[in-house]
């Protein structure tokens, strides 16, 4: 997060106090980085709109650009802009679903969190940052060179997260029931679940300075266990992954993010690794 050199901020015209805007510049404040305000919209000019609202942000200190425009569709063009900026962090006020229309079409934030290629901010709530509790959820049951890569960005994320905010990191990591797991026979018969899964966040704990009471090895789904821990720690971030399959069709990605994203009471930021990152540019560059 740190080395984020530019942020591009969706905003929304019809909101009169919209929640991406603030914690973008809490952000810029702490990282120094370029804001980059866009408007989706292809039929109203908001000239005057981003006017004052770059005129504001500049005499904060801030270095601004605005822009407006429209593709197909609102991710696509958040993703075209991202692309053209060279930003490093897309930050946007997340827009919820009905349960009806997310059974019928696929939401725009979803597809968002798909196809953009660097990290996304879905901001939910105007709670301040600072002091807070930030969760960083990792999959260590999962041990490949993508998981294992994937994992390290996530901790060191909210570490930098935390330490910008004057927060706590905490970790969590979800485990299959002992019921539905296989015995591995290179582990002894006394060695649990939970112990495996603590072993394998060692070294996060050894290199950020994590203790025990900040390492929460919990027995469940993932997608219901992120929201319960967040709210139990009154998280303000959540930090979460998003591992996609590429193919000829596009990006197929687990739902975990997704689901997370409706059921969390906490700012999200989802991550992916390298390799999906280098294919949704390419489809970008195509597009």
């Amino acid at each position: 997060m740190r080395e984020v050199r530019s942020i591009l901020v969706v905003m929304e015209p019809d909101q009169a106090h919209g929640l991406a805007l603030p914690r973008a510049s809490q952000i810029a404040s702490t990282t120094g980085s370029e804001l980059h305000l866009l408007v989706c919209d292809k039929r109203d000019s908001h000239d005057q709109y981003l006017k004052r609202l770059a005129d504001q942000l500049r005499d904060e200190g801030h270095t601004v650009s605005t822009r407006q425009e429209w593709l197909d569709k609102n991710y696509q063009t958040i993703i075209e802009a991202q692309q053209a900026e060279g930003c490093g962090l897309v930050i946007k006020e997340h827009q919820p679903e009905t349960p009806l229309k997310r059974a019928l079409l696929t939401p725009d934030d979803w597809k968002l969190l798909r196809f953009c290629p660097c990290p996304v901010l879905m901001v939910k709530t105007a709670s301040s940052w600072s002091g807070g509790n930030v969760l960083a959820a990792v999959d260590v049951g999962n041990s490949d060179a993508e998981h294992l890569a994937l994992h390290s960005s996530i901790v060191s994320c909210g570490y930098d997260l935390a330490s910008l905010s004057n927060g706590a990191l905490h970790v969590l990591s979800a485990h299959p029931s002992a019921m539905l797991s296989t015995v591995d026979p290179t582990y002894g018969l006394k060695e649990t679940l939970e112990e495996r899964y603590r072993d394998a966040c060692r070294a996060f704990q050894s290199e950020y300075g994590i203790g025990d009471e900040q390492l929460h090895i919990v027995e469940g789904p993932a997608d219901a266990i992120i929201p319960q821990v967040a709210s139990q720690l009154q998280a303000v971030v959540t930090v979460i992954g998003s591992v996609a399959r590429t193919g000829l069709s596009g990006v197929l990605m687990g739902n975990t993010a997704e689901v997370a994203l409706d059921a969390l009471d906490t700012d999200v930021l989802v991550l992916k690794p390298d390799d999906i990152v280098a294919h949704l540019e390419e489809l970008a560059a195509h597009r």
